[in-house]
């Protein structure tokens, strides 16, 4: 490259010859001294070595020789000035090339070298050659690093040493030597020629920003060295790191060309610190809504706090995704903090606990243990001050003063440090726990965070924990949730691949492998469809748990089309502080149609369904129940559904809109529908029939009402003789109430069909 031939720029001096008016003895600026007319220098036109020369008698300590032009200092642009001298006689000086840094005010620019190599005079009429070279950039063989303010130069030559000598200069050469230093510079600007050091501590910031506004669509290079960053930098341009950039976490490092977890690794050369100023960038700018982790594994030593790598920022709610990589846990740094303190829990604040002792002790997003506390119940938030905490979802039998135990998992992604994130993705990323760490920490609050195409691989403890409300709408879709327990026996696993407390929850096509449990979910109107999930161990007659726990009562929840293998669907309100029903809608509003169910090798009492009420007064208020397929291998179970009465049982007298229908039984001893239809002979005469259910209403019900009866066949009486009596129904009789009788007008035999509800 060459500024002469692409840009035009004049770099040659006015020769000698044609007057010494623009040759200056000062520093060159306009108003300085001239060598017109002066006394110690004459033009000499026909030197046997130069042709025309420049004759001076050395008369000062440091006699100048300046060029009046203004040649330009263009970044990007190097330039050789070149003198050719000789002594003729008197004492020898010393000679160097030196110039006159000027800015854009025309003042001088301080602090910079403004002077090349000496070299000596050794010899009379030896003419000797003495160059050096001036530029922006601070490069190897560079003698005066002028860096970006200054602008141009008035050059030319010093004569230093002792005085009382003549010698003679030929015409200054001054020429672009850019190609010395520059590969390819039609395609690259380098952060050097504007003025970066690469030293590690002085600040290049203005240099990669003036590199940027002159890149024009060219290619910025950022060679070896380590270039400290400030400020907030933004490069618009494409950027190839030979070097590493430092800055700090408060700054951010926008790549709009190049953002991509590859070019920050390159940038940082630290696969975490790479990839949190990439994350950083992410929430910074308008221009991406996606980071790529270019299918990169990065190699996690800490839990990564993902607000404190955006300290200015605690919500966003604009869409943003991180894609392609994997995280991998490596090293020690997992272990579960885990805090005992006293407390009180009053049902009134039902989601407080006061008085905590050593409430400072007490880490945001722990897991709280305790009597009378339900699954998946987290710490909020701590107040220090008033030694109270804040819960994710109330506790439902704990009143009064006791020990918790609070334990904190570590997690690769920890979002708990948001007050509120939305609209947030993670998409076709690994999260390789290494069963050392948990997987992802949602934020306090916010709304649709989505997880798609991702594998949750190994965690220590838990998959995706939402500590608050921060699961708000969460979608969940495509992903494989792996355990590390798959040789533990399913009684003794502790990992759970997710929970959500709030709302409007989607499940989907996802596949989850030997977890305690698969998920809990607390909030309404979820949607768990198309799921597999297993939990099964090789104990004969094993005790299996549940897969799925819906711990809210009124849920308007449908789990469709999933697999239900070596585990159970349980609907609990083990989250309720006042888990007695008191005038609210019961347990409602949930609709299982079209899944498969499989278990085998369980006990007989296994069930595929439970109700798990935590306080009396409970009942079925809205279910329906149709379309599965429920099958038991290596034995059979009693039944596929049933009420787990640990706590309390439901009040059958109350069950209301319940359909349990059109599923399909195979080694399961009780078939259970409602409504029932039930054929019933009676083979001896008898003015009433006790007719009983077999066990086939579901959840233990009684029998409620007998919607209709229609007789097969002849009913006769003792003689044998037809007879016509309309008959009539009596519904919940026997000791169960599960029982119902047909009353005739007299004495009959016969068979008829009827059909019994267990609700209203």
């Amino acid at each position: 490259m060459n500024k002469v031939i692409t840009d035009g720029v004049t770099l040659a001096p006015t020769p000698f010859a044609e007057g010494l008016t623009v040759w200056s003895s000062g520093d060159g600026t306009p108003g300085s001294d001239t060598y017109a007319n002066a006394s110690n220098a004459v033009f000499v036109p026909a030197d046997q070595d130069f042709g025309g020369a420049l004759e001076i008698l050395k008369t000062a300590t440091t006699t100048r020789v300046r060029y009046m032009g203004q040649t330009p200092v263009l970044p990007g642009c190097y330039l050789r000035i070149t003198a050719r001298i000789k002594a003729i006689s008197g004492a020898l000086p010393e000679v160097r090339i030196a110039g006159f840094a000027g800015d854009a005010g025309q003042n001088n620019v301080g602090g910079v070298v403004q002077v090349g190599p000496t070299t000596a005079l050794t010899d009379y009429g030896a003419v000797v050659d003495v160059s050096a070279i001036v530029g922006v950039g601070d490069r190897q063989g560079v003698d005066m690093v002028w860096g970006g303010d200054a602008v141009y130069g008035h050059f030319g030559l010093d004569l230093t040493g002792a005085n009382g000598g003549i010698v003679r200069i030929d015409d200054l050469l001054i020429e672009d030597v850019t190609s010395v230093f520059l590969r390819n510079m039609l395609a690259q600007v380098d952060v050097r020629d504007y003025g970066a050091k690469g030293d590690g501590t002085t600040d290049d910031s203005a240099a990669f920003i003036a590199a940027d506004a002159d890149a024009s669509g060219r290619e910025i290079l950022v060679p070896a060295g380590v270039y400290h960053l400030a400020q907030d930098v933004t490069l618009d341009s494409p950027v190839r790191f030979e070097g590493t950039v430092t800055q700090p976490d408060n700054r951010v490092f926008q790549l709009r060309r190049n953002f991509d977890f590859q070019t920050y690794m390159e940038a940082f050369e630290d696969e975490t610190l790479a990839f949190k100023k990439g994350f950083q960038a992410l929430l910074q700018t308008v221009d991406h809504e996606s980071f790529d982790l270019n299918g990169r594994i990065i190699k996690v030593f800490e839990p990564i706090d993902m607000q404190a790598a955006v300290p200015d920022k605690t919500t966003f709610a604009t869409r943003r995704v991180i894609r392609n990589g994997q995280f991998e846990a490596q090293g020690t740094g997992w272990d579960t903090t885990e805090v005992t303190s006293i407390a009180t829990y009053d049902p009134d604040a039902a989601r407080t606990l006061s008085n905590v002792a050593n409430a400072a002790n007490v880490p945001v997003g722990a897991l709280v243990e305790g009597a009378g506390v339900g699954r998946e119940v987290y710490v909020r938030s701590v107040d220090v001050g008033t030694q109270r905490i804040t819960l994710s979802a109330p506790l439902f039998d704990a009143a009064g003063t006791q020990n918790f135990t609070f334990k904190r998992f570590k997690y690769l992604l920890d979002f708990s440090g948001f007050n509120a994130l939305s609209k947030f993705g993670i998409q076709g990323v690994e999260f390789q726990c290494n069963n050392k760490a948990s997987g992802i920490m949602l934020a306090d609050a916010g709304s649709t965070f989505n997880v798609m195409d991702c594998f949750i691989s190994r965690p220590a403890y838990r998959g995706i924990t939402s500590k608050g409300e921060g699961c708000q709408g969460m979608l969940v879709d495509n992903c494989q949730f792996l355990s590390s327990e798959d040789a533990v026996n399913a009684t003794d696993r502790v990992s759970v691949a997710l929970n959500a407390n709030s709302n409007d929850v989607k499940l989907r096509h996802n596949r989850i492998t030997r977890f305690r449990h698969f998920a809990l979910l607390a909030g309404g109107n979820n949607l768990v469809l198309g799921n597999h999930f297993f939990q099964g161990d090789s104990v004969r007659d094993g005790v299996r748990l549940a897969g799925l726990i819906i711990a809210k009562t009124h849920t308007a929840s449908i789990i469709s089309h999933n697999y239900v293998d070596n585990c159970f669907i349980e609907w609990t309100n083990e989250h309720d502080p006042s888990p007695e029903f008191n005038s609210e809608f019961s347990f409602s509003a949930l609709s299982i149609t079209n899944n498969t169910f499989l278990s085998g090798d369980v006990a007989p009492w296994f069930s595929y369904i439970v109700v798990k009420p935590h306080g009396a007064g409970h009942f079925l208020n809205g279910m329906t129940v149709t379309g599965n397929r429920f099958r038991s291998i290596n034995g059979k179970i009693d039944r596929a559904e049933r009420v787990d009465d640990t706590f309390a049982s439901l009040d059958k007298s109350r069950n209301k809109d319940v359909f349990f229908t059109d599923n399909s039984f195979h080694n399961i001893e009780y078939a259970a529908e409602n409504p029932l239809k039930i054929e019933h002979t009676e083979g001896s005469p008898a003015a009433v029939w006790t007719i009983d259910t077999a066990q086939q209403l579901p959840f233990g019900g009684e029998v409620r009402g007998v919607d209709s009866h229609q007789v097969k066949g002849k009913l006769r009486n003792g003689n044998n003789v037809i007879k016509y009596s309309p008959g009539y129904a009596d519904p919940a009789v026997g000791p169960n109430r599960d029982q119902f009788q047909m009353s005739w007008n007299e004495d009959l035999r016969g068979t008829i069909i009827a059909t019994v509800r267990m609700d209203a």
